[in-house]
């Protein structure tokens, strides 16, 4: 139903995106929460959208009408005087509670519903708790908060419920992609160009095919090893921000994420510190089972057969790619389907892939759909390139 419609992203460098922005021809547009600041900067003071569609929206729940976040406050400027429809979309309204509803709801109806500042409506549905030895207080809703909430919303929220919509048996596939900045991107371009003239002048059907996309798909990843002691340099962080972005939207349901290298697991920890490692300590399994654990990074080869992991999650992403389908296939059998069912979960299973846009992630995912072999896949490549 939307195959008429050209849908224009506003993405990239700042020229980039006043190019987007000018596209007379799209009806929609699409831009990250990110770049809302510059966004109403660049329209100054104008605002041609008679429709606003936040995804994720709960990132606007830190909206206040004397502050907040500087997206939601962006937002706001317009959200009343500019926008004739308002339509928040997210999985998970209240991940910490009914206080995060006022911001969202905010945005609907200008506080009709709710209070119109932040103050109403945590006087009127929440006690407020002094935490003891504590300078802050902790808000408590009342026994009838939350009846009287969901009833002062109904007239303006639909929910839905995943496993109405979608066939729990097979999982729910979304690829993300993402782009590198400029100087990354051309250090990708010149190993690529490197790595197809070696496997032109070796033969394409040498064993070791696969080793030569190495440092193709580390670039994607994000980082590249230097030397042969495991130093490593980091080259972008395009991954880092998407797999951000998928944690905001699972709101504090438990998240597995499958990596490659090791200077992945390195950047991982250090930019998610709530996470984990699966390792060899079998209290990681059960903490992770048991709910204990909000991100586990684990490596294919290390989360194989035998291992139980549905009671943990059912969200997994694919942050680095290899061309092994056994290993794929067998992280994903971990929580896929057949073992949530068998364990009681009447739940989908959603698997994200994280993929550097024209990069060798793309050849990779191709593998992982068509199961043709490493061979075929770099030949045709080739091929394109004019280099076969």
């Amino acid at each position: 139903h939307l195959r008429n419609i050209e849908v224009q992203p506003i993405v990239g460098n700042a020229k980039a995106r006043a190019a987007a922005l000018a596209n007379s021809n799209a009806s929609v547009f699409t831009i990250n929460y990110d770049n809302l600041v510059w966004l109403m900067e660049e329209l100054g003071g104008r605002w041609p959208f008679g429709t606003v569609i936040p995804d994720e929206s709960t990132r606007l729940k830190s909206f206040r009408l004397r502050g907040g976040g500087k997206r939601a406050a962006a937002l706001g400027k317009v959200a009343h005087k500019h926008v004739r429809r308002w339509m928040n979309l997210t999985g998970t309204p209240a991940p910490n509670g009914l206080v995060d509803l006022w911001g969202q709801a905010w945005f609907v109806d200008q506080g009709q519903r709710l209070g119109r500042t932040y103050g109403a409506f945590t006087s009127r549905w929440f006690n407020s708790i002094q935490s003891p030895g504590q300078s802050w207080t902790k808000l408590e809703p009342f026994a009838h908060s939350q009846d009287e909430i969901q009833r002062a919303l109904a007239d303006v929220t639909i929910s839905l419920d995943a496993a109405d919509w979608f066939d729990i048996k097979e999982p729910i596939h979304n690829v993300i992609r993402v782009d590198m900045p400029p100087k990354a991107r051309q250090q990708y371009r010149e190993m690529e160009k490197e790595m197809f003239l070696e496997l032109n002048g070796e033969g394409i059907e040498a064993p070791n095919a696969a080793a030569k996309t190495v440092k193709c798909l580390q670039i994607a990843s994000g980082a590249v090893y230097t030397d042969d002691a495991g130093s490593w340099s980091e080259l972008h962080d395009a991954k880092l921000q998407a797999l951000d972005s998928i944690l905001t939207e699972a709101a504090g349901a438990p998240v597995l994420v499958a990596y490659h290298w090791k200077h992945d697991l390195e950047r991982l920890l250090k930019a998610f510190p709530r996470g984990r490692h699966l390792d060899q300590d079998p209290q990681t399994l059960r903490d992770w089972n048991a709910g204990k654990i909000p991100v586990l990074f684990a490596h294919p080869a290390s989360a194989g057969h035998g291992l139980n992991m549905q009671d943990g999650g059912n969200i997994l992403v694919f942050f680095s790619h290899w061309w092994d389908l056994e290993q794929y296939q067998q992280i994903i059998e971990r929580i896929g389907p057949t073992r949530q069912i068998q364990a009681g979960h009447n739940r989908p299973v959603f698997i994200y892939h994280i993929i550097a846009a024209d990069t060798m992630d793309e050849m990779v995912m191709e593998r992982r759909n068509s199961k043709r072999t490493v061979q075929d896949i770099l030949l045709d490549a080739m091929k394109k390139r004019g280099i076969a």
